[in-house]
């Protein structure tokens, strides 16, 4: 503020200021983090509105709105007991766009709306007080270089033209409804927050768990904190060999002195330092052909310290002829499949070595479960019955035919590995239950102008990040094809947060902001370095608020 000629400079940045201005008197600075709104006008040209709380100089609110022709510039401050926040929104020209979900799904369909967009605002809404979904959520702890991508959903949540809004769950706080009504196009990138199940008896015994809330437990994501799995077993048996299977399997098996660098979190190294499995076998329900893991996840089990590779031949008798013919990724997955089986996979160096692992883990084809067996007295699981199969057809499309027979395998952990799956937030979205997705015809919503979708909950839970990018980025050419080409047309008067952020005050709800994420961030990673580790993750929701909001 410039005293002598009245004149504001409001680029509202990291060191930004907010001006009250009382009568003649230029008086008090404020610092807020994030600019959101650029301008320079003269002071005789604002309006304020001063909303005071109770008690001797407790602002509640302030507003300041230009008088000038043009978009109108919102500036508020907040107090709310133990809390001062700070809001900076404009009304700018272009059109306001809300993605529901901060995962992968939700920060490539930003990324590109905001690229090939020059003046859509993009809003991502979270339930978690924390961004980025199955990064931070899913992918395992001793992947760390997966993680990089953080880096970019991080420089996309730099954009002054995008906003995070955390701790806001869709569907409760605020319908799909009033977003409709206040953005120009929603878009559900929510991913899959459900197991899928067998169906089988024995399923909900004590010692039953899917990998999902496994994977959940051990990565700190609030919901699965007091799982307790129990690992007081020298077997267990992971059902599905996809990659997630192939992660908790090695987690599992992983010596504590390599697992406790990770990010792991301290509740389940605990766990895992007092785990009793040595043992750990991978069960499909189809043959070596037709595996849904990766290379990159079987060469890390092949490696795993202190652990054996115990396949049986027999499995991949005939193999060698079919190798030839096959896909590269599926042929080099199938050549380590066939060298682990006849030499665990190991170089004559390492022959002596593995005889003498402590533990192990080997895979299982053609089977499916049947029943999971209790104890005698009921208390956990003891172990699995499986039915044998037989392959009908050939390659990636062949069924498993039940042969009649069984088997019977003694365990003490049994982890549900065999998919995630969406489920409806909001009975106004269509929404396919049975096959576990938004009913969409390139991400556009079927029957729905202006609803749109990516990432899992519109193709299933399917692919890798890479996959997920690709998807993001077709919902994101088809809302910028939609709001260029006049299909969908602006919506008139308050827009975006602003007609957001007051139904969410009416209900306490105090939206966590990208700033504030990055003390969560900031605080994670102090608390990691004090014990060797990249972070030590804030588990509960309450204490994630409590260092955001502080």
């Amino acid at each position: 503020m410039d005293a002598k000629t009245g004149y504001v400079a409001g680029r509202l940045a990291l060191t930004g200021v907010l001006f009250r201005i009382s009568g003649k008197t230029a008086a008090v600075q404020f610092h807020t983090k994030k600019h959101l709104c650029e301008t320079v006008f003269k002071s005789s040209q604002r309006w304020f509105c001063n909303a005071s709380a109770p008690g001797p100089g407790m602002l509640h609110r302030w507003f300041c709105r230009t008088s000038t022709p043009g978009p109108s510039r919102w500036l508020s401050r907040t107090s709310t007991p133990g809390q001062l926040r700070w809001f900076c929104q404009t009304s700018t020209p272009g059109p306001h766009v809300c993605i529901v979900g901060s995962g992968p799904a939700g920060f490539y369909t930003a990324q590109h709306i905001l690229k090939n967009h020059k003046t859509a605002r993009v809003d991502i809404y979270e339930k978690l007080p924390v961004p980025f979904g199955l990064v931070r959520f899913g992918v395992a702890p001793d992947h760390p270089e997966v993680k990089n991508v953080i880096n970019t959903f991080t420089n996309t949540a730099a954009n002054d033209r995008c906003s995070f809004l955390g701790n806001v769950t869709v569907g409760r706080d605020v319908t799909v409804a009033e977003l409709r009504q206040a953005y120009d196009a929603v878009i559900m990138s929510y991913g899959a927050d459900a197991d899928k199940e067998f169906g089988i008896p024995g399923e909900n015994l004590p010692g039953v768990y899917s990998a999902r809330s496994f994977v959940g437990w051990y990565n700190g994501l609030p919901e699965d904190k007091h799982l307790a799995p129990m690992l007081d077993t020298e077997t267990a048996v992971v059902l599905g060999q996809g990659n997630v299977a192939l992660d908790v399997a090695r987690i599992l098996l992983t010596p504590l002195s390599i697992i406790k660098k990770t990010d792991i979190t301290d509740h389940a190294a605990a766990a895992l330092e007092n785990s009793q499995v040595k043992t750990v076998y991978i069960v499909g329900r189809r043959g070596p052909l037709q595996t849904a893991f990766t290379i990159k996840e079987l060469r890390e089990m092949t490696k795993l310290p202190d652990c054996r590779s115990v396949l049986d031949p027999a499995d991949f008798a005939g193999l060698q002829d079919k190798v030839k013919s096959l896909q590269r990724p599926r042929k080099r997955l199938t050549e380590l499949l066939i060298k682990t089986a006849q030499t665990g996979g190991a170089t004559a160096q390492e022959t002596q070595r593995l005889s003498q692992a402590t533990k192990e883990w080997g895979l299982k084809f053609l089977r499916s479960p049947l029943e999971i067996l209790p104890t005698e007295d009921g208390s956990r699981v003891s172990g699995i019955r499986l039915g044998m199969n037989k392959l009908e057809g050939s390659d990636s499309s062949a069924r498993a035919i039940s042969t009649g027979e069984t088997e019977v395998l003694s365990c003490g952990l049994v982890l549900r590995s065999i998919g995630y799956k969406s489920v409806p937030i909001d009975d106004t979205v269509p929404f396919d239950s049975q096959k576990g997705v938004i009913p969409n015809t390139a991400g556009r919503v079927t029957g729905c102008k202006g609803l749109y979708c990516s990432g899992w909950v519109r193709r299933g839970p399917t692919g890798v990040i890479l996959t997920t990018m690709t998807d993001g980025f077709e919902t994101g050419k088809a809302v910028v094809d939609d709001l260029t080409t006049g299909i969908l047309q602006p919506l008139d008067g308050v827009r975006g947060q602003e007609r957001i952020q007051p139904l969410l005050q009416k209900k306490g709800i105090q939206a966590v902001t990208f700033e504030d994420w990055n003390k969560i961030d900031s605080e994670e990673t102090t608390r990691g370095e004090k014990v060797g580790k990249p972070r030590e993750k804030i588990i509960e929701v309450k204490e994630m608020l409590e260092v955001a909001l502080s």
